[in-house]
């Protein structure tokens, strides 16, 4: 609560901010008490970059611009590995890697995003597939944050259908053509590089029809990234619509590894995790504003804390957000033990991404109409929630996926 002893208050006006940003470090069963000091390390790096940038990045979500800088200073922190396994990367555990996740979100989600992207997509997919001379080349730079990287699966026509992706790779001589849109691409339109996954089509090839990953550089003739316009949610990341216009790459800017589909699934399925850690920072900040606001905000002359109806609806928030701790600590934990499934990580991006929608929403009703106030953060994660609901497969897919795993049969068209 802010005030200002010093100077007058007009009647009906005795607070003039409250601060409901505060980091509140909840943790009502001790999930995180046992970190090693490692992961605490990092950990701590990540809430130091968060209190670097925060009243910057609320302006720029204001305002919705991408301060590139500090999608590089992450870099610079060495906070985008993303629990990466490489010998030019440092090495991140899943649990480290997943409290940078929820860290930077907590702060932003439009930063949340820069993470999931620049280093569970971009970067992943180039350590798991690239060549060793493509890794020489861009690995480290794309760590640092040197080089901005995307991801380009999703297309206008194809999101939770992206198998049935229709842009092409076509042969030509010692040259790919690459020909197609993508929609909703994070970085790509940074003046980077961008993993377009295509079709080849080859007729002499092994991998005709097959979908593959090509790295492409933002200046190629033909490449266009737009950025889109009018969003809602992330409104600190640009993400473009590309048109590839007969994008021509050299015979090499196919990544090796990359051999059909299930490559880009490879690297979905690894991200999925990292989305239910960014939930949880969403989920964190919005219960922890409410929490502060309760205590400080009154009204009939008393805190709000005190009314039965807020702490039944404290209670609620706290209940889901422990339960999306637990799933967090534990996914990481069989991450660890490399033991984790593909719809292990599914349901718990299911379970948080659904919990943080419910606890944004209590949190922004508990704000009253402070709740829709930008420097307050809750209605800024609200939004942002919907678009992690949303990315590295919907709620419905999640379903379908955790579906045809415990029956046995597929329900998928």
């Amino acid at each position: 609560m802010s005030t200002t002893p010093d100077t007058p208050h007009l009647p009906g006006e005795s607070v003039e901010t409250y601060d409901v940003l505060a980091r509140l470090g909840t943790d009502y069963f001790a999930v995180f008490a046992d970190i090693p000091a490692a992961d605490r390390a990092v950990w701590q790096r990540a809430q130091a970059y968060v209190d670097e940038v925060g009243t910057r990045m609320q302006d720029a979500w204001d305002r919705a611009d991408y301060p590139l800088d500090l999608a590089v200073r992450l870099g610079e922190l060495d906070l985008l590995n993303d629990g990466i396994e490489h010998p030019a990367l440092t090495r991140f555990s899943p649990l480290a890697a997943g409290l940078v996740n929820m860290e930077v979100s907590r702060g932003d989600g439009s930063l949340g995003t820069v993470v999931a992207v620049q280093g569970g997509l971009a970067l992943r997919t180039l350590a798991l597939f690239g060549s060793d001379e493509q890794q020489e080349r861009w690995l480290v730079p794309m760590a640092r944050a040197e080089v901005l990287g995307s991801f380009a699966l999703t297309e206008p026509d194809h999101g939770s259908d992206s198998v049935s992706l229709e842009t092409t790779a076509r042969r030509d001589g010692d040259e790919w053509v690459l020909r197609g849109a993508k929609k909703w691409i994070g970085n790509g339109a940074s003046g980077g590089i961008t993993f377009v996954w295509a079709r080849v089509v080859d007729e002499e090839s092994e991998h005709d029809g097959n979908v593959r990953c090509f790295l492409v550089e933002q200046d190629r003739l033909g490449y266009t990234g737009t950025v889109i316009t009018g969003k809602v949610s992330l409104r600190g990341i640009h993400q473009a619509h590309i048109a590839l216009d007969d994008v021509r790459v050299p015979l090499d800017a196919v990544l090796p590894g990359t051999k059909t589909f299930k490559d880009a699934s490879t690297v979905l399925y690894a991200t999925r995790s990292g989305v239910a850690w960014s939930a949880l920072g969403h989920a964190t900040a919005c219960y922890e504003a409410a929490l502060t606001y309760a205590k400080e905000r009154v009204q009939f002359g008393k805190p709000l804390a005190k009314f039965q109806m807020v702490q039944e609806r404290l209670t609620h928030m706290l209940e889901e957000l422990t339960a999306m701790q637990l799933y967090c600590r534990w996914m990481a934990d069989l991450e660890t033990a490399g033991t984790l499934r593909p719809t292990q990580a599914s349901l718990a991006k299911f379970h948080n991404t659904r919990a943080a929608r419910r606890i944004a929403s209590i949190a922004r009703d508990v704000l009253g109409g402070n709740g829709i106030l930008l420097e307050n953060g809750v209605m800024q994660h609200l939004a942002d929630i919907e678009a992690i609901h949303t990315y590295e497969g919907t709620e419905s897919v999640q379903a379908l996926l955790i579906g045809r795993d415990i029956t046995g049969m597929s329900a998928f068209v």
